[in-house]
């Protein structure tokens, strides 16, 4: 079959090829490196994988070759936890958090979440579009070709679904794909407070509403917003209604919420800065996903979740930015990738499987993305790095040379250019 696309001499091809599953232990590290490698695409799909010399057949007369110059090439990297959509930003709240006021304090007093729930309901759509327009861009330019996008910052029907509106408008315009998330249990609004239980009602009410815009139902299962219990009853709720589902788990307090993420068959629980070890156990065996955003640590100068121990126990480890207007403020997924190895102590192999196949499987799209594989979407990142090491060797500086979504070229050379 001749090729669309031959991207030839990549120096070091990582394919992260293996089990049909979310990669565990050791499998996390032993991942398949090609040398001397190229890939052949066809209607923007993976059709071959060689090494050496391109094979017969292969190219055409209208075949374009480009030229990798022995650099490292990935799959295309997958952001599983974002809060791309929202109005606002927080620098207003920097120097009370760098001064040590704890986060659940600035929320009580009407900042954090709630603020930008302020600044998202004032928004347009139009505006909330452009606003994550750029910042999916810079996402795009650091390798970034799937993102999950979380809505939450509504808290009321007409807002969630105006930010899922925007998801659907990006997904449909934007080259990187977006996994839409219905999140209305980020907080619990001030006149919620003395009834949460209400408020978890009317969340539930949501459900039905916006199901044709979110694949995915999240809820914030921490002390001082959402209980376990409150959590539980939300998420089972959404699983009848057809959501696939997963939660903020243990990120400040630890009160349960990796130890119900297991129960409750989620597939995945984020954050876990506080999780226990019986949780840990608990979600190895029951195959959920822990999803690391070691970002939110950094900017909120707390511990980091003990991603070695989850590793050991073998919890299958994803990792995300968490990007969002007040706790991370990022949409560095090299950041992000350099603070697992060097704050989470994670080598360089097991950040790559974080950041591609894991993640894949934490969004649900492990058949189409993740992995350099044959059927699979032609999503590829050319780093300009000798190796997968020295893209967290080296860090603090943007190494993506070149992007392809779908064997299309969306950034060359640093440049966005689809």
């Amino acid at each position: 079959m001749r090729a669309d696309l031959i991207i030839k001499n990549i120096g070091h091809l990582a394919t992260m090829r293996g089990a049909n599953r979310p990669r565990i232990k050791e499998e996390m590290n032993d991942i398949e490196i090609l040398e001397n490698a190229y890939i052949a695409i066809k209607d923007g799909k993976i059709s071959y994988i060689g090494q050496g010399h391109i094979i017969d057949g292969l190219i055409g007369e209208n075949t374009d070759v480009h030229d990798a110059k022995g650099l490292t090439v990935t799959p295309g990297l997958i952001d599983p936890h974002t809060h791309l959509v929202h109005g606002g930003s927080r620098e207003n709240e920097f120097s009370l958090k760098i001064s040590g006021v704890p986060y659940i304090d600035i929320l009580k007093q009407g900042g954090g979440i709630l603020s930008t729930v302020k600044s998202t309901k004032e928004a347009s759509l139009d505006q909330l579009y452009n606003k994550a327009k750029k910042s999916l861009d810079i996402m795009l330019g650091y390798g970034v070709t799937t993102v999950e996008s979380k809505s939450g910052y509504g808290l009321e029907l007409d807002t969630e679904k105006k930010q899922l509106e925007v998801n659907k408008k990006l997904n449909e315009n934007h080259p990187v794909d977006i996994v839409s998330t219905f999140l209305g249990a980020h907080a619990v609004p001030k006149k919620y407070k003395e009834n949460p239980d209400e408020f978890v009602d009317i969340i539930i009410d949501m459900l039905p509403k916006v199901k044709d815009l979110a694949k995915f139902c999240d809820v914030f299962c921490e002390e001082g917003v959402f209980s376990v219990e409150q959590t539980r009853k939300i998420l089972n709720k959404a699983k009848e209604y057809g959501y696939k589902v997963k939660l903020h788990a243990d990120e400040i307090v630890s009160i349960g919420g990796a130890e119900l993420a297991a129960e409750i068959g989620a597939i995945s629980a984020d954050h876990l800065m506080a999780a226990s070890e019986e949780g840990m156990e608990l979600m190895a065996k029951n195959k959920v996903i822990a999803n690391i955003l070691p970002g939110t640590s950094f900017s909120l100068m707390k511990n980091y979740a003990e991603a070695r121990k989850m590793i050991e126990h073998g919890v299958p480890v994803a990792l995300s930015t968490d990007y969002n207007p007040g706790s991370c403020p990022t949409e560095n997924i090299q950041l992000i990738m350099q603070l697992g190895s060097l704050a989470l102590k994670m080598t360089p192999n097991e950040v790559l499987t974080a950041v591609t196949i894991n993640a894949a499987y934490s969004v649900d799209k492990a058949d189409e993305v993740g992995s350099i594989e044959v059927g699979k979407k032609a999503d590829l990142v050319v780093f300009d790095a000798p190796n997968v090491d020295y893209i967290m060797y080296h860090f603090g500086i943007n190494h993506t040379h070149s992007v392809y979504k779908e064997g299309k070229l969306v950034v060359d050379n640093k440049k966005i250019v689809y």
